[in-house]
């Protein structure tokens, strides 16, 4: 609301201070409308994003592609005695070995010699390969179970018993309804685009048939998703993170806001014995109980980001928290992008050293990571830390880039403890990572469409992501563990249906 004239102070300093002040409010303000634009209209991260990368150059290289063989068809009708332009280089790599092979033969009609007519021996052959796709097709299995009987004892009437199934008395296999999951919650192919890829190959499947069935897996995978939590508990260290989940709100005619939180192992960066993966819990909310309720029991360090639901794990028990310099770093950049300021800059600089650091040592041991931690990258931050007392005194303390000084040395402690321990992370993007997938997923498929929907999306992304994570095939690791689930596998050993009990053979197939 705008201040009256008629209240204004005469004194030219008094005015001077309220001008002063107005501008450094003008100043934040800016500053946060154009971190909302950046946020609603640009890119969000700090680096460009892969996967968009990727879609850029997939145009230029068709584009090329299209020039070259133009170029090489004009070559072709140019006479023989014009230099052949040189053909472009492409790596195309070795076919990998375990896939099928069919010979085809270019022979000659006639393998008479012109000159005396005898036979000509052959004396070698060129080959080359190439390529070749069968397109995904259904078959059915029909099972035929024979009765027998005796043909003197009456009533005496042998069968086998019917295999067991997932959805009995259903249609799909387990092999099918494994497909299906990887293609929404995998691949982000919704279930409706799915049912109308089946229905050009002749086959009718209703969007809420492919449901039913996905719904039937993640009610039978919950007991491999609890356990798989139970596991990762009981590391001695672990990245957390939460995202938002859009829920349909039927009631209201809208969509509301539930939560996942992501509980994630990864040890490779320091070639730690622990196998990595990852576990997500679905919630209807944000609320600070949620975190302390899915870790109970969990004692060890906890990699997270700046949000206070968190502390109330470290507060008197058994968690040590350890913050991410790469939302310092997000704060500085954001700042940047959208007014440059030498401060911001300068930050950006020295945050960049600490993870020049990080570069070198990536998949050393941990104690060779902390004592070079310590020679390298101590003095940056014992440097940092009164560079940012001292700028934050200099700027006005309702700026974007105070509120970010502020949020670097509030959390010191947290962001300062992997110097200390060669296990810690500089940040918190392992579980970030794992959060790529749910995104992906919520553009594609929009919303879960109840809050069991939001569990079930949970179930089957923390087994498709852990197998993932441990170069495990999910297709057929799904498949294999649905089956087994159907074959009522004993409650007892479900450490045999995580994705770390699968391995990759010589031959490209998981086996148990």
């Amino acid at each position: 609301m705008p201040t009256p004239p008629d209240s204004l102070p005469d004194d030219a300093s008094a005015l001077k201070a309220l001008l002063v002040a107005a501008q450094a409010e003008n100043e934040r303000l800016i500053a946060i409308i154009k971190e909302l634009q950046r946020y609603r209209f640009g890119p969000r991260s700090e680096k460009i994003d892969p996967d968009q990368l990727a879609l850029m150059l997939e145009d230029v290289e068709q584009a090329i592609a299209a020039s070259a063989a133009q170029a090489e068809s004009q070559t072709e009708d140019q006479p023989a005695k014009t230099p052949v332009q040189r053909k472009r280089q492409i790596n195309r790599g070795a076919l990998p070995k375990h896939l099928p092979r069919e010979d085809v033969v270019v022979d000659i009609a006639d393998k008479s010699c012109p000159c005396c007519n005898g036979l000509r021996v052959k004396i070698g052959e060129d080959v080359s390969e190439r390529l070749d796709m069968v397109p995904a097709r259904f078959k059915v299995i029909v099972t035929h179970r024979p009765k027998y009987a005796c043909r003197v004892c009456e009533g005496e009437v042998a069968q086998a018993p019917a295999p067991e199934h997932l959805i009995e008395g259903g249609i799909p296999t387990e092999n099918l309804i494994a497909a299906v999951v990887i293609a929404k919650y995998a691949d982000h192919l919704p279930l409706y685009r799915q049912a109308q890829i089946y229905g050009r190959q002749g086959v009718e499947l209703d969007r809420s048939t492919l449901a039913d069935w996905s719904g039937r897996a993640a009610f039978a995978l919950r007991p491999v998703h609890e356990r798989l939590l139970e596991v990762l508990k009981a590391s001695v260290k672990l990245f957390a993170d939460e995202t938002r989940a859009p829920v349909l709100d039927p009631g209201r005619r809208k969509t509301k806001t539930g939560q996942l939180w992501a509980y994630a192992r990864d040890d490779r960066p320091w070639g730690g014995p622990e196998l990595p993966g990852v576990a997500y819990v679905y919630e209807p909310d944000r609320k600070h109980e949620r975190p302390v309720a899915h870790l109970a029991g969990f004692a060890g360090i906890l990699q997270v980001d700046g949000y206070g639901a968190y502390k109330a794990l470290a507060e008197g028990g058994p968690v040590t928290l350890a913050f991410c310099w790469a939302h310092v770093r997000r704060k500085f950049f954001d700042i940047q992008a959208a007014n440059p300021a030498p401060i911001a800059a300068e930050a950006l600089a020295r945050v960049g050293a600490l993870y020049a650091v990080e570069r070198d040592i990536r998949g050393l041991g941990a104690p060779t990571r902390q004592a070079v931690r310590q020679i390298r990258a101590r003095p940056i931050l014992d440097a940092m830390k009164p560079w940012l007392d001292a700028k934050l005194t200099a700027v006005s303390g309702k700026s974007t880039i105070a509120e970010a000084f502020r949020y670097a040395l509030s959390r010191w402690a947290g962001l300062t403890r992997y110097l200390d321990d060669g296990r810690i992370e500089i940040d918190n993007n392992v579980v970030e990572r794992a959060m790529r997938p749910i995104a992906l997923g919520r553009k594609n498929h929009l919303f879960a469409g109840s809050d069991d929907g939001g569990k079930y999306w949970a179930i089957h992304a923390s087994l498709i992501e852990t197998a993932k994570m441990n170069d495990v095939d999910p297709q057929a690791y799904l498949a294999d563990v649905l089956a087994k689930i159907a074959n009522r596998h004993p409650v007892s050993r479900l450490d045999e249906l995580l994705p770390w009990a699968y391995v990759k053979t010589n031959a490209g197939q998981q086996v148990a």
